[in-house]
């Protein structure tokens, strides 16, 4: 019989192999021996149980750190060299340059490198300089660049980082597809949509928007509350759902969006939540006015779950939505804009109605994970000689 070979799969965090990549490991494990490597050993392990492959804890940060990032690199140079990897794959800018450049120095046959978003866009200066290096760096280590959308890939052309010819989307975009069958009203049990929206205050005849991610400015939180909180001046039965953790030190929102958001019955918040279904099934509008992205997941999973999307103009987001046939798209950081189309959803049912029948279609279509898996699987296949 003949034995598999290795692939190893590299994220500077658990979280992303847990939530990014979730049943992706499980599934390539039945073709090749899959070995995860992130930070933080306790969270990496239940990764490795939960998908059902091996781990190997590498302590990486998030943050510019060239001593630690050196000790990180030649940690993997001696794994790699002991356990020779056929394929190395990583996903998250740290463990893209940390794991694309030790896998160049031990040669390993096939390195490759998901690019999932370019938080460096927001950035200036000397720091941006640094960014650019690095990711440039990274990109010359691998052999394959798959951007995770087509916008993507067109802004990585754009800034020269790498040759086209490296660069390549898998199937229709994102980094692991969709389950909609997990991802679908039908499997919510209504007593759990009646209890959530007692819980929430949330009666039937509100008209509920919501945003799953985390609550900071890049978000766009700062419009999305000010065009609600005027919203909810002209009309009856509003609520907006923010569901997702407050995050203080990288990009906070403003003290105003704050206090409005505190004073305001209408703006419920939840933190952090395990399962998103039951919030999308007691919700009537996905709102998600981000700056950037790379494919987002929760406009998937909104979709699936049959909700119309509001999306800035963004790639990945005007990928996955097409105007006034699942969902809206709206100018990058407008207020205005994000207002006149959230308040159109709420007069024109006509529009409501029809947006909301297509949306589940369009994922169900283009993006189910299963799909996904299959596709690198074969771009897997078709690189056994690079």
């Amino acid at each position: 019989m003949q034995l598999k070979k290795s692939l190893v799969r590299i994220t500077t965090v658990p979280i992303s192999l847990d939530k990014l990549l979730e049943d992706q490991l499980r599934f390539m494990n039945q073709y090749y021996n899959v070995i995860a490597v992130s930070s933080n050993e306790t969270d990496l392990k239940k990764v490795g149980v939960k998908e059902g492959v091996e781990t190997y804890c590498v302590e990486m940060t998030r943050k510019i750190t060239p001593f630690k990032d050196v000790i990180s690199v030649l940690k993997l140079v001696v794994y790699f060299l002991k356990h020779r990897p056929e394929i190395v794959h990583t996903h998250t800018p740290k463990a893209g340059i940390v794991g694309m450049l030790a896998a160049r120095i031990t040669n390993v046959p096939i390195r490759l490198h998901t690019v999932a978003g370019l938080p460096l866009l927001e950035v200036n200066g000397i720091k941006r300089r640094i960014l650019n290096y690095v990711e440039k760096l990274t990109y010359r280590c691998a052999h394959r660049v798959y951007p995770n959308s087509f916008g993507l890939k067109e802004i990585i052309e754009e800034e020269k980082f790498t040759k086209p010819s490296k660069l390549k989307v898998i199937g229709n975009g994102s980094s692991n597809g969709i389950d909609t069958s997990y991802f679908s009203r039908e499997s919510i049990k209504n007593e759990i949509i009646d209890k959530l929206r007692q819980r929430l205050n949330i009666k039937e005849e509100d008209f509920v928007f919501v945003f799953v991610g985390r609550i900071v400015g890049d978000k766009g939180i700062n419009e999305l509350v000010e065009s609600f909180n005027e919203l909810k001046i002209k009309y009856n039965n509003m609520k907006l759902l923010l569901v997702g953790p407050f995050e203080e030190d990288l990009d906070p929102i403003a003290q105003s969006s704050k206090a409005i958001i505190k004073e305001s019955e209408n703006i419920i918040t939840t933190g952090y939540v395990n399962d998103v279904r039951p919030y999308y099934a007691i919700s009537d509008v996905l709102v998600f006015p981000s700056y950037r992205e790379g494919f987002p997941n929760v406009v998937m999973q909104a979709g699936a779950m049959g909700l119309p999307s509001i999306v800035s103009n963004i790639n990945g987001c005007n990928e996955i939505i097409t105007h006034n046939i699942n969902g809206s798209i709206i100018r990058v950081k407008n207020a205005p804009d994000l207002f006149l189309e959230m308040e159109s959803y709420v007069m024109d049912r006509e529009k409501f109605t029809r947006i909301k029948s297509n949306a589940r279609k369009c994922i169900v279509k283009n993006y189910e994970r299963s799909f996904f898996h299959n596709a690198l699987l074969e771009e897997y296949k078709t690189l056994n000689h690079v």
